[in-house]
């Protein structure tokens, strides 16, 4: 068994991988990212120089939804949604070997509103799941945010979270379909549902396409289809559009949400399930049948097998994740954060056309 630790504390949490994952990254020619909430981080999971598994991680309040195209990344946090930058020239390496390195750049305030899912499109507009007021909205130039989509089920605008709106699948113009837990129009009334409430709308139609699931996460387009995590269940699969129905693919073992896609690969996030909200959820009788216990971390799943084929374990304090990205063609990344100076003592500019880097003490690079 692989093992890599993260910079900070090794007794708040640690990373259990299994022994060929750093193999696979390779192969897939790919690093990923994942958010928690529970302790605020961002994880940069990559490969060092020697071949190891590296993990590098910075803080942020209540970190959620992520989106990059692995030179931008977006990421949701507890009222701020932060636009980072890389600073790297194609092909450059840092000081310290990494190839990519975002600095955030952008910090648009938008209240706590419970952002989840985002996406930004090829023309820069950023959608994100406003789970508060049980809407798609958008950045607003003046307040916290403009209103993109309401479910027709939604009577107004009320920061209540009715439906629980969580997931979002998008295509090159935006947003196509999303996830909620219940067809409710009352203040938390998602939360009588939980069981079999659960449903997937068509934004442009309004159309349910497929309901009768427990607390679904994460759907997501690619390769044609509408991929989901039936969390409540514990399953990844996909959607029959034209059959209205949810086709699993293969379990989980754990409250699924989170989930990309590198290759002929998903890889979906796992958290522990919380007590308060997800005890007694069909998920229970589920690991109980395949006799395991529910885990935190991610899993490699084959498309063409169903057969989980990697995994990473988090053990400690890290308990609860959320979004998990790929980011293709990247070896190594990682991010600048605000609870050091490094953030304050790098300054970058245009010198002659050419971008250039100041660094306190250090001078031109």
């Amino acid at each position: 068994m692989s093992d890599a630790t993260s910079p900070a504390d090794k007794d708040t949490f640690r990373f259990f991988a299994s022994p060929e994952f750093p193999e696979w990254m390779k192969q897939a020619q790919a690093s990923i990212a994942f958010s928690t909430y529970q302790l605020g981080k961002i994880f940069f999971v990559g490969l060092k120089p020697e071949g190891k598994l590296g993990v590098f991680e910075r803080t942020f309040n209540r970190c959620m939804g992520l989106w990059s195209d692995t030179q931008t990344l977006w990421l949701a946090s507890a009222f701020q949604l932060w636009r980072m930058e890389n600073m790297l020239k194609p092909g450059a390496l840092n000081d310290d070997g990494f190839d990519r390195m975002f600095i955030p750049q952008e910090a648009t305030t938008t209240g706590d509103i419970d952002v989840h899912d985002i996406f930004q499109t090829k023309d820069g507009r950023l959608y994100f799941v406003n789970t508060l007021f049980s809407c798609i909205g958008t950045k607003s130039a003046r307040e916290s945010f403009d209103v993109v989509w309401q479910p027709p089920f939604i009577s107004k605008l009320a920061a209540e979270d009715r439906c629980h709106l969580n997931g979002m699948a998008c295509d090159e113009s935006g947003p196509r379909y999303v996830t909620a837990c219940a067809r409710v129009d009352q203040f938390h009334g998602w939360r009588d549902h939980r069981h079999d409430g659960g449903c997937v709308i068509d934004v442009q139609s309004n159309e349910v396409v497929a309901q009768g699931l427990s607390m679904p996460h994460s759907p997501r387009l690619y390769g044609d289809t509408l991929w989901m995590l039936d969390s409540g269940h514990g399953y990844f699969g996909r959607i029959d559009l034209k059959a209205g129905k949810f086709e699993p693919l293969v379990f989980c073992p754990g409250y699924a949400r989170g989930l990309c896609f590198i290759g002929k690969y998903a890889v979906v996030g796992l958290s522990k399930p919380r007590q308060e909200t997800f005890a007694g959820l069909p998920l229970d009788a589920e690991l109980e049948k395949y006799n395991v216990k529910p885990r935190c971390g991610l899993q490699v799943i084959d498309l063409e097998s169903g057969k989980i084929v990697q995994w990473i374990q988090l053990e400690g304090m890290v308990e609860e994740l959320y979004d998990v990205i790929g980011l293709p063609s990247v070896v190594r990344p990682m991010a600048f954060g605000l609870k050091t100076d490094e953030i304050r003592h790098n300054v970058w500019f245009q010198d002659n056309g050419e971008l250039t880097r100041w660094t306190a003490g250090e001078g031109r690079k």
